[in-house]
């Protein structure tokens, strides 16, 4: 796989550069702001080499504030074919939801305290690039956990509210059987719960019934 990487942290960045590399993968530019990196993604258009992904953390220079998103958000917009994994050194309620406004296809977000679990981290880049969905089971449970006190998730029951976290990161009915143990038909008709007393009825797919729960999770 083809991958760009954009963090400030040169330490973090160039063990990333070491680490793709190591596990087969190729990385096609490594840099350190916002503006290299969608400079970077203009060339890679023009010559018909765009990557299959790109990292980006969500606070760069010159502002440390939301520059990592807006390249992310730009990115989804103007090459939606790219897949991108946002890092985040927290569980950041608003940027999570406002890269997602679209589309969830080949969009992920990450705790850059997940990027030590390697396997977990390369799980979410591969998933992304292929244009799923990957998101940090931490980020999942802050929101639901957040969402819970005034609005229709606390008529879910406990079950229904695992499986939603599940499907929140982006687990396919299958996955979500085998990691709750459970078969898939009972993952359906809890699925189809959910979307019952979320107001969800008729959205079908599976990264737009992610993209469902996040919208609502927003609001």
């Amino acid at each position: 796989m083809r991958v760009v990487l954009a963090d400030d942290s040169t330490l973090l960045r160039e063990g990333l550069v070491r680490l793709l590399a190591e596990e087969g993968h190729e990385v096609a530019a490594a840099v350190g702001d916002a503006d290299q990196l969608i400079a970077v993604l203009e060339r890679a258009a023009e010559t018909g080499e765009k990557p299959d992904a790109v990292v980006v953390d969500v606070r760069m220079p010159p502002t440390h504030t939301d520059e990592g998103l807006r390249a992310a958000v730009q990115i989804r917009e103007r090459w939606p074919e790219v897949g991108v994994l946002v890092l985040s050194q927290y569980v950041e309620r608003r940027y999570a939801t406002e890269l997602l406004t679209d589309d969830s296809e080949g969009v992920g977000y990450l705790l850059k305290d997940r990027v030590v679990q390697v396997d977990e981290f390369l799980d979410a880049l591969e998933r992304v690039g292929a244009g799923q969905a990957a998101f940090d089971p931490e980020v999942v449970r802050q929101l639901l956990t957040r969402s819970r006190r005034s609005d229709p998730l606390g008529t879910l029951t406990a079950r229904e509210r695992e499986v939603l976290a599940e499907m929140a990161q982006g687990h396919t009915n299958a996955a979500i059987a085998v990691r709750l143990h459970i078969s898939q038909s009972a993952v359906e008709k809890h699925a189809n719960a959910i979307f019952d007393k979320l107001d969800l009825i008729g959205t079908s797919g599976y990264s737009r019934r992610v993209l469902a729960v996040l919208r609502y999770l927003g609001t």
